[in-house]
């Protein structure tokens, strides 16, 4: 196989959900001696990129995205090791998680899948996350975004806890706030001062590239 070839296979295997298309054509790319972050940013991501747009477009959903998702890690488990040390040296860095009282992490798991396809380094505190280990993690790390979900109005508040948890800190100015999940609105962002509200994990990564260029 051409190296053409290669990377269109691996955007096929992901858009096609085929894990094991995605195995062979990541080992043709490691067997072959193209650079594996080659293979992931042109290839592997690329595919994942299409199925962002079918999910926008509502051509794809979320079983279907979860489905890309698992052919996406499959290629990556085979190139990973080959990377470079510094491949992501300078990455800007996102603190992740579900707030206090919520355990739905479907969407929140797809959004992390996609922020890291996009190339930024990703903390992912899980569901259910104290609300003050937002803070604590992205002051450790050194993080730069905090991005929370949440799929119930009863936990929504809490996201407000972080923004004043952020400002208490002296954090707030140089931390971009984004919020999603299904009862999350612009006008709730605004309200409790987010950055950024994002719909879905398509719009996510969008938002955030936008703000880097603005």
């Amino acid at each position: 196989m051409t190296n053409p070839e290669i990377l269109n296979a691996l955007a096929g295997a992901v858009i096609d959900m085929d894990e094991e298309a995605a195995r062979t054509a990541a080992t043709a790319a490691i067997e072959t001696g193209m650079p594996a972050y080659e293979a992931i940013t042109e290839g592997l991501v690329k595919g994942m990129q299409v199925v962002g747009d079918k999910y926008e477009q509502q051509e794809y959903f979320i079983p279907e995205v979860l489905l890309c998702s698992d052919a996406m890690i499959a290629g990556l488990e085979i190139l990973q090791p080959h990377l470079p040390v510094d491949h992501n040296a300078g990455a800007e860095k996102v603190v992740i998680g579900v707030v206090q009282g919520d355990t739905h992490d479907i969407g929140k798991n797809l959004v992390k899948i996609m922020l890291e396809a996009a190339g930024y380094e990703v903390h992912d505190l899980g569901r259910n996350v104290p609300l003050a280990s937002f803070v604590d993690k992205a002051e450790e790390v050194g993080a730069s975004i905090i991005a929370m979900a949440t799929l119930m109005t009863t936990t929504m508040e809490g996201m407000r806890t972080v923004v004043e948890e952020l400002k208490s800190r002296g954090m707030r100015e140089r931390t971009t706030v984004m919020i999603g999940g299904g009862p999350i609105s612009q006008a709730f962002a605004d309200e409790i001062g987010a950055d950024l509200y994002a719909a879905d994990a398509n719009v996510a990564v969008r938002k955030l590239k936008n703000r880097q260029v603005a």
